[in-house]
């Protein structure tokens, strides 16, 4: 199968949770994306899954890419063993970077940050401002009623349908991919002036 994307920006936790399926998850993802000659994108550290993933894609011969804070290096988080390490200035900066470098996006389990950079690619989607896949790999149930969540928005009427549909949530990383590489962009024309007309 040829991929639309050549890199993939993974979210994960700077932990390795509770269940040892979440790095066995990663590992396997971070193989499966050299194998497929797929570079990996991640937030440049060397502990909890960001460790594991990066290890395993390097391991399997991929190009790994880690983008991380200054202040985050000066902490010794930093994964010296990686193709390219940037160092910036702010997490803004790095979010920007990681999208810059990217062709898709997958988030992993992890904390607030990673909810915090998936929801924010996954409103910039919404918005346009890029048109690149938002996979969710949901392993051992971790992100059930994170989904469902999503679905009572939609359903109280504060996301449209075609937006919610922009987050691919599978269970299996081969799967997931296949169907990043599938998606479409919803063409919802100018949606805000649209929202605006049916409140009237």
């Amino acid at each position: 199968m040829q991929e639309k994307f050549h890199r993939v920006c993974v979210y994960c936790g700077s932990n390795r949770g509770a269940s040892p399926a979440f790095s066995e998850a990663a590992a396997a993802l971070g193989t499966m994306l050299a194998q497929r000659g797929i570079g990996l994108v991640y937030g440049g550290g060397n502990v909890g899954l960001m460790g594991v993933i990066a290890d395993a894609a390097l391991a399997a011969g991929g190009e790994v890419i880690g983008v991380i804070p200054c202040a985050l290096m000066e902490k010794e988080l930093g994964h010296r063993g990686v193709t390219s390490l940037e160092v910036v200035g702010s997490m803004h900066e790095r979010k920007a970077r990681m999208a810059d470098l990217s062709g898709a996006f997958i988030a992993m389990p992890g904390g607030i940050g990673t909810l915090e950079e998936l929801f924010e690619t996954l409103t910039w989607l919404q918005l346009g401002f890029h048109h690149k896949p938002v996979g969710l790999l949901n392993i051992a149930g971790f992100y059930d009623e994170l989904a469902s969540f999503l679905d009572h928005m939609t359903r109280a009427g504060f996301m449209k349908p075609e937006h919610a549909a922009c987050l691919i949530v599978d269970t299996s990383a081969d799967e997931l991919i296949r169907r990043m590489a599938d998606f479409e962009p919803p063409r919802l024309g100018k949606w805000m002036e649209r929202m605006k007309a049916e409140e009237r």
